[in-house]
């Protein structure tokens, strides 16, 4: 009887979206427990230098968890839900909006890589500027992707309601990112974890469809 019940649960979480999706989460968390210097938008190129000085190999192990390997996340998860949505229009937006965002974020992980061996001020300071816009501009991808989740009508309504608030918490960290906005840019401690439930939530949502 056990057996029974515990066989399909285990197959939910072992099919790619689920899967992908809590790896998504997991690279993102251990990405942030690294001590990676963290310039701000006000800070001078000599000054983001110094600060990345000694630390390149903890500033690239942030950068591939935090931005290299969950783009792979975000285009299975977002390619999974075009493929699970019922209507043309959501599948475009899912499709379109994820996969623009996973390339982003891939993007981002080459400028960081650049970003920490660089000895010039000045392509430093356009580096950090470079990635924190792309970081921007993906937000308000991201903001798209969490609309045709909820649009998919697959989600939970628990899940539909938080993919909402993320979607407005995190155009307010895109604006805060697009354009340098230090002041705002506190907005991504809340649409940074909401991210996290809801790329992780849908993916095993998407596996249990998928059975």
């Amino acid at each position: 009887m056990s057996t029974a019940v515990a066989h399909p649960r285990r197959a939910i979480l072992t099919s790619l979206p689920a899967v992908v999706g809590i790896a998504y989460s997991a690279s993102w968390i251990a990405g942030l427990t690294v001590g990676a210097p963290a310039p701000t938008f006000a800070d001078s190129g000599s000054e983001i230098i110094r600060e990345l000085s000694g630390h390149t190999g903890a500033f690239d192990t942030q950068f591939l968890l935090t931005e290299g390997l969950p783009a792979i996340g975000l285009a299975v998860v977002s390619l999974a839900l075009a493929r699970a949505a019922r209507t043309p229009l959501v599948t475009r937006l899912a499709a379109v909006t994820g996969v623009a965002a996973a390339l982003i974020s891939f993007t981002q992980f080459l400028l960081g890589l650049a970003l920490a061996r660089t000895g010039s001020p000045d392509s430093a300071h356009l580096l950090f500027e470079l990635t924190s816009r792309f970081d921007g501009a993906k937000m308000f991808l991201l903001a798209g992707l969490s609309v045709a989740a909820v649009q998919s009508r697959l989600l939970p309504r628990w899940l539909s309601y938080t993919a909402i608030a993320m979607a407005v918490a995190i155009v307010g960290s895109g604006i805060a990112y697009l354009f340098l906005i230090q002041g705002l840019a506190i907005l991504a401690f809340v649409s940074g974890p909401l991210l996290l439930i809801v790329i992780t939530g849908t993916g095993i949502v998407l596996g249990r469809e998928g059975r």
